[in-house]
C-alpha cells in the first residue's frame, strides 16, 4: 500500500497534467474541427519544458509508456473475424498485402536514404495500418536509441498532417475516377492513414462508402498486432543491441496480448455492444493523454533535426500505399 502510494505521488502530477493537455486538444477538435492527436501533440511541444525537469518528469514518462499501452491494447474490442468475412477475401488480401508492401517499402526508402531501419520500420508501420496509435505501438517494440523519440514525434506528426490533407483530397480523388461506392470505401480506408480521418472521408461521399471505408480501416488496424509482433521477434532474434543499452524486449508484449484477447473475445460475440463502444472511447482517450506526453517529452528544435530526407520519405511512402490499392480496386 505505501509503494502504491509513492508510486501515485511519483507519477501522478505527470499524467494529470498530461491530461489536461488532452482535454485541450480535444476541446479545439470539437470546437474548430482540428484533428485532436494534431493538437494534443503541438500542445505538448508548447510545454516542453514539463517533461524535461521539475516534479512532472516521472509522471510524463510514465503517461507516455504505460497509458499508451492501454490505449492499444483496448483498440482490440473494435476487431472481429466477421469484418473480415463481410468485405470478401479479394479486397480483405489487398488491404493486408496493402500492408506488407508498405513496410517493406519504408524498410527500403530507409536503407537508400541511409536513415536506418528503426526509422523506415516507424514511418512505414504507421503509413500502412493506423497513423499516430501504429507509430507508438511499434516504437514501444523498437530498441531505444539518442534518435527514437524525436523519430516518434515526427512520424505522428506527418501522419496526422497527410492523413488531414487525405481526408480532403481523396474523396475528390475518388469521383474523378467514377469509382462505385464499395471501390470508394476500399480506397479511402485502404489508404488514409487514421480512422477519424476515414470516417470523415467516407462518410463525405456517402453512407454506404462511409461503412465500408470505416470496415476497410478496421481490417488494416487489426494488423497491428501480428505486425507488431513480427518485429518484436525480429529485434530479439537478430537486434543484438549493439547500437543500444536496451534489454531484450518479451517475445510477445502484453499490450499485444491484451489486444488479441479483447479482439479474440469480441470476434466470439462476448464483448456487448455498449461496453465496446466504451472502450474505444476510452482507447482514443488513452491514446490521446500519452501523444500530449510524448509531446512535451521532446523539443521542437529535435524534431526538426529530422531533415528533408525523412519527410521525402514519408510522404513517398504515403503516395506508393494510394498507388498500390488504387491498381489493386482497378484489377479486382
Amino acid at each position: 500500500m505505501i509503494r502504491f502510494a509513492g508510486f501515485c505521488r511519483a507519477n501522478g502530477q505527470g499524467f494529470l497534467v498530461s491530461l489536461v493537455v488532452a482535454a485541450a486538444a480535444q476541446f479545439l477538435s470539437e470546437h474548430y474541427g482540428a484533428p485532436a492527436m494534431l493538437m494534443a501533440l503541438l500542445l505538448g511541444i508548447a510545454f516542453n519544458f514539463l517533461g524535461e525537469e521539475g516534479p512532472c518528469k516521472a509522471g510524463i514518462a510514465f503517461t507516455s509508456r504505460a497509458v499508451l499501452r492501454i490505449g492499444v491494447a483496448l483498440m482490440g474490442a473494435r476487431i472481429s473475424i466477421s469484418l473480415m468475412a463481410d468485405l470478401g477475401y479479394q479486397m480483405v488480401g489487398l488491404v493486408i498485402a496493402g500492408v506488407f508492401a508498405t513496410i517493406l517499402f519504408g524498410l527500403l526508402g530507409a536503407r537508400l536514404l541511409n536513415r536506418g531501419w528503426r526509422f523506415g520500420l516507424l514511418t512505414g508501420g504507421s503509413v500502412a495500418i493506423c497513423g499516430a496509435s501504429a507509430a507508438m505501438a511499434i516504437s514501444a517494440v523498437l530498441p531505444r536509441n539518442e534518435h527514437s523519440e524525436r523519430n516518434l514525434i515526427f512520424t505522428v506528426l506527418s501522419v496526422t498532417v497527410l492523413s488531414t490533407l487525405a481526408m480532403i483530397v481523396y474523396p475528390i480523388l475518388s469521383e474523378v475516377l467514377a469509382f462505385s461506392p464499395e471501390e470508394s470505401g476500399v480506397f479511402l480506408g485502404g489508404t488514409i492513414h487514421d480512422v477519424a480521418q476515414v470516417v470523415g472521408a467516407g462518410f463525405s461521399v456517402s453512407d454506404q462508402t462511409g461503412e465500408i471505408a470505416t470496415l476497410v480501416k478496421l481490417i488494416r488496424v487489426a494488423m497491428l498486432a501480428p505486425v507488431v509482433l513480427v518485429i518484436s521477434i525480429i529485434v530479439r532474434n537478430h537486434a543484438a543491441m549493439r547500437d543500444t543499452d536496451a534489454r531484450r524486449p518479451p517475445i510477445l508484449p502484453l499490450f499485444v496480448i491484451g489486444f488479441l484477447v479483447l479482439a479474440a473475445l469480441n470476434s466470439a460475440g462476448l464483448i456487448p455492444g455498449l461496453v465496446v463502444d466504451a472502450m474505444s472511447v476510452l482507447s482514443r482517450a488513452a491514446l490521446l493523454v500519452s501523444i500530449a506526453a510524448v509531446g512535451m517529452k521532446t523539443s521542437l528544435k529535435r524534431i526538426l533535426d529530422v531533415g528533408g530526407q525523412a519527410i521525402a520519405l514519408i510522404v513517398v511512402e504515403t503516395v506508393f500505399i494510394a498507388a498500390f490499392v488504387l491498381i489493386g480496386v482497378a484489377m479486382i
